[in-house]
Order: C-alpha cells, then sequence, then structure tokens
C-alpha cells in the first residue's frame, strides 16, 4: 500500500543531483512511515530483501535507521510485543542471509556486512532473545551433528549482537553446557566470536566492566572459570593453543578474586592450569617456546590483557596491573622493534596495524609519561607502518576517550614539532608520486625541511597508496585537534608564525589535488581554528599564509 505508492531506494548506477536529492528523501519518507506504521515498513522491505539478489546497502540502511527509530520514540500501537515479535523472526534470516553471503566478490559486498551487521546489533538491543534462541538453536544442533565440517554462520551471530552483562553471561552459560559436544569447527568459532563479543559488552557497557572489579560477581566468575577449563582442555596442540589464548586471558579477566590471589602467589592447586597457561603466556611473548604461532597469540593475547586492564581503575584493583607490569616491556619490544617489524604473514598487514595500535593506546593509557613507543614511532628511520600506527593512535585517543582516568591528548603536546615534520615529510613523498600533477608552491622552509628527505629514485604505485594512507591519516589527526599540530612551546613571534604557516601552506596545496577527495574533505573545518595559528598575531599570520 504506503511502500507500492512510494518507490524504494534500490536501484544501483551512477546519480546526478536530482536522483540523490529524491534517493534521500524517499529513504526519510521510510523512516518517517516507520514512527507510526513500523510493522507495514518492515515487513514490505523484509519482502524485498527476500526477492533481490543484488541488493546495495541503501535499503539495508533504511530498514537499520526505522528500527531505531521505532525504539527510540513511544512505541506506535500497530508493533505490539507479540506482533514485533513476528517482524523480527521474519526479518532475521534475511539480514542473516547478508552477513554470511556477502563477504567478497561483489562490489557493496563491505558496505552490505557492515549495515547489515548494523541492523542485527539493533535487532539485538530490544529483540535479545530472537535473535539467541537462532544462536542457542544452531548450537544445540551441532551438538548431534555428526559432520565434521559443519555450518558455522549462525555462531558468528555471536560477535554482532548487543550484549550487556547479564546477557554476556547468558552466552557463556550456553557455552559452558555445549561446549564439550560441539565438533573442533564449531568449538572454534565460538572460542573466536565469544572474544568478539566480550569487547562488544566492555566498549558498550564500560561501566559494568569496570564495576566488575568494584564489586565481583560470583556466577560470572565460576561460569568464566568453568569455560577457562574446557578450552584448556581444548587446547592439545600447539595450533590449539595459539586459537585459544586470547580467549583464556579474557576468561582469566572475568575472575579477579583468581587474578589477586595469583598476583600474590597464594593461589591453590586448583588454580595450576592458570598459572601455567600465564607462565606459557611470558615464555612465549619473549621467543621462548619455540613456535612462532605461540609467540603471535601470546602478543594478541597480551593487548588483550593490557586494553581490558585500561577499562579498570587503579584504586578498584592491583592484580591486574602486577601481571600487565610483568609483560608490558617484552609486549612493547616484540610489536615495536623498528629492526623485526612485527608481522604474521602478507594476509594480515590489516590485523597487525589493529593490533599495533590496540597496544599503542593501551600503553598510553596505563603510563602516558612513557615515551618509548612515541620515540620509536616517530624516528624518521622507522618502519612507515609505525608512523601509521602513531598517527592513527593519536587520532583514538582524542576522540575516544569515555572514561575519566584516561589520559587525554594535550599530554603528547610536546610532539607537535616532530609530527609536523612527519607531515612535511609525507607531503613532499605525495607530491613526488603525482608526478602528473604540476609542482606545488611552498614555503622556503618547508622546501628546506624536504630537501633533506632521502627519496627513493623511483617511488612505486604501492609506495605512493602508502604515503597518501598516512597523509589521510594526518590531515584527519588535525582535524580531530588542531592543538597538537599547532602547539609551539617556547615559540614566540617569528618562529611560532613560520611553524604555522609551514604547516598550513602544505594544506591548502593539498586542495586542488586530483584522486584526493577524502583529504579534502578533511580540510573542510579548519579554518574554525585560525586563531590558533599564531595566538600572538592571529589575523597576521591569516593574511600572509592567504
Amino acid at each position: 500500500m504506503i511502500l507500492k505508492h512510494k518507490p524504494l531506494p534500490v536501484k544501483v548506477s551512477v546519480q546526478n543531483t536530482h536522483t540523490k536529492i529524491s534517493t534521500e528523501h524517499n529513504k526519510e519518507c521510510l523512516i518517517n512511515i516507520s514512527r507510526y506504521k513500523f510493522s507495514l515498513v518492515t515487513s514490505g522491505l523484509t519482502n524485498i530483501l527476500k526477492n533481490v539478489n543484488n541488493m546495495v546497502s541503501m535499503l539495508i540502511i533504511p530498514i537499520k535507521k526505522s528500527y531505531k527509530l521505532s525504539f527510540s520514540l513511544q512505541q506506535p500501537k500497530d508493533s505490539m510485543r507479540l506482533d514485533e515479535t513476528m517482524l523480527v523472526k521474519q526479518l532475521l534470516p534475511e539480514i542473516c542471509h547478508f552477513i554470511h553471503t556477502y563477504r567478497e566478490g561483489n562490489q557493496h559486498a563491505a558496505e552490505l556486512r557492515s549495515s547489515a551487521c548494523g541492523v542485527l546489533f539493533s535487532l539485538s538491543c530490544s529483540n535479545f532473545n530472537a535473535v539467541f534462541s537462532r544462536i542457542s538453536t544452531r548450537l544445540q544442533e551441532l551438538t548431534i551433528c555428526s559432520e565434521d565440517n559443519v555450518d558455522v554462520h549462525d555462531i558468528e551471530l555471536i560477535q554482532y549482537i548487543n550484549v550487556d552483562c547479564c546477557k554476556f553471561k547468558r552466552l557463556l552459560q550456553e557455552t559452558v553446557f555445549k561446549f564439550k559436544a560441539l565438533k573442533k569447527p564449531a568449538q572454534l568459532s565460538v572460542i573466536f566470536n565469544l572474544e568478539k563479543a566480550f569487547w562488544n559488552w566492555v566498549e558498550n557497557y564500560a561501566d559494568e566492566f569496570t564495576r566488575l572489579y568494584q564489586r565481583p560477581q560470583a556466577d560470572m566468575a565460576e561460569c568464566a572459570e568453568k569455560l577457562f577449563d574446557l578450552v584448556d582442555s581444548f587446547a592439545e596442540s600447539t595450533k590449539r593453543k595459539a586459537a585459544v589464548w586470547p580467549l583464556q586471558i579474557i576468561l582469566l579477566v572475568l575472575c579477579p578474586v583468581i587474578m589477586q590471589d595469583m598476583s600474590r602467589e597464594t593461589s591453590d592447586d586448583s588454580k595450576d592450569n592458570k598459572k601455567l597457561f600465564l607462565e606459557n603466556l611470558r615464555k612465549a611473548l619473549t621467543g621462548h617456546s619455540g613456535s612462532k604461532q605461540l609467540t603471535e597469540s601470546a602478543a594478541i593475547a597480551c593487548v588483550k590483557l593490557c586494553k581490558a586492564s585500561t577499562y579498570i581503575s587503579w584504586e578498584d584493583h592491583s592484580g591486574i596491573f602486577l601481571l600487565v607490569q610483568s609483560i608490558v616491556m617484552d609486549l612493547k619490544g616484540l610489536l615495536f622493534n623498528p629492526a623485526k617489524p612485527f608481522s604474521r604473514g602478507a594476509g594480515s598487514q590489516s590485523a597487525d596495524l589493529d593490533l599495533m595500535i590496540d597496544c599503542f593506546v593501551s600503553c598510553f593509557r596505563i603510563n602516558p609519561h612513557n615515551n618509548q613507543q612515541f620515540k620509536v614511532c616517530l624516528a624518521p628511520s622507522s618502519p612507515p607502518t609505525f608512523h601509521f600506527v602513531l598517527v592513527n593512535s593519536l587520532h583514538r585517543i582524542i576522540t575516544n576517550s569515555p572514561l575519566d582516568w584516561w589520559p587525554k591528548i594535550d599530554t603528547v603536546y610536546c610532539y607537535s614539532g616532530e609530527l609536523r615534520l612527519m607531515f612535511a615529510e609525507t607531503l613532499g613523498r605525495v607530491v613526488q608520486g603525482c608526478s602528473s600533477h604540476a609542482p606545488l608552491r611552498m614555503t622556503s622552509s618547508l622546501t628546506l625541511k624536504m630537501s633533506s628527505l632521502k627519496f627513493k629514485e623511483k617511488t612505486t604505485d604501492l609506495d605512493t597508496r602508502s604515503h597518501k594512507y598516512l597523509l589521510l591519516a594526518l590531515v584527519k589527526l588535525i582535524h580531530a585537534d588542531p592543538k597538537l599540530m599547532l602547539h609551539n612551546p617556547g615559540k614566540q613571534g617569528l618562529e611560532d608564525h613560520s611553524s604555522t604557516a609551514d604547516l598550513i601552506t602544505g594544506l591548502v596545496q593539498l586542495v586542488p589535488l586530483a584522486n584526493m577527495g577524502d583529504i579534502s574533505q578533511e580540510l573542510v573545518p579548519l579554518p574554525e581554528s585560525i586563531e590558533l595559528w599564531n595566538p600572538d598575531a592571529p589575523m597576521e599570520t591569516f593574511w600572509d599564509i592567504r
């Protein structure tokens, strides 16, 4: 009815301005209608999803928005609880299909999966039982399945759902009940996805996890310890140990009393397997395990430990921090060694970068005044990946700081000079790679800085692309906190003016470059910071740069 009268934004083609406006208008109409006729809109969209084989994210996004809107407002009468449950049961299989099917080979695969995962997260917020039932049912089916190659797609849903403390506890309990009866592929899938669910809980309900160390929950700890023992028995081989260590460290973190006892070395014999696990973890981290696979897994597990510890106040619990202090130097030595950069292979570059960023940010939050990793990552001789990790870590520190005890970015304003120099160097490399463009105009001091850089005689396309990524990250960093790059301690007048002129002129030169749309977009709001260009004489500096 209503959906028949209003065309839906489902076609993929090059869109002109009128089409884009029409598409946005259609989406807004759907969202507004869903406030009063949520059942009708969702049913219509679900039917379309069933019949379309190559749907783009423009259709999934309205579902996500309409679902969120319907629960942010007073629940409309046409969407009573029984009706809502029926709608979820209809919609859930279609959303799961998009999550499971669109992995690669499709132009919109990444966007489709991302949007579908967002819908699932929204569904699980208000309809957790329906989503949990699908996961639980599949786990039950797999406990009696005799096949070795089993379909674990529904188990993967664990990592995409919204879980608070109670819901995460339900997942743990369900896993404890069924883990031993599962085949190995299903066990490995549960291990991997349960660890992802833990971070969904911690990052969305940080206060709940913090309270766990203020007022330990015996039932949570009991469940986590049982699963630790089950997983420990499962890890018979080196390959299995490497797969389970990241989850095992999380399960220990969920047991504050055990962590405290082990830090005092007063634990009873029943905790021997936990002590042995930590000993093996330390040994592997230092490269004494004889297995590269275990060393890599130890690095992942120790980064998880450091990250989890940042969500706990030092005043609440000391046991976990004693453990962190015992491994953090070896961890940084493994991940931030310029002479031997950490790598798990050609297909793991993105995961390696994420791991290093997590480590960098966690170490900063644990001890912001230890500048070891800053010096290593800032060094011009360090690998380009170290520079990328540094810049993205600083951006995360600026944009993601919800806890009161997390240190703020002004702690590292003292590195502004080195960061400006990194920007100048990266800009020079990008310009050199854009050989089809005329040389950019620069201030004399910026030209002087870049003339001292040792460029390769020939810059490959891969080099140029990596430098563009770093340049985009640097511009995003400037956008997030201009003061970080404009800070000039101890400089006044002409010196302040000169360093600002170098930075702003370099930024301005990026605007007309072709294939720099993302960077140009980040530059748009920067004029709001004109007064910071030179606090002593802002307008003089502005007009000079102009």
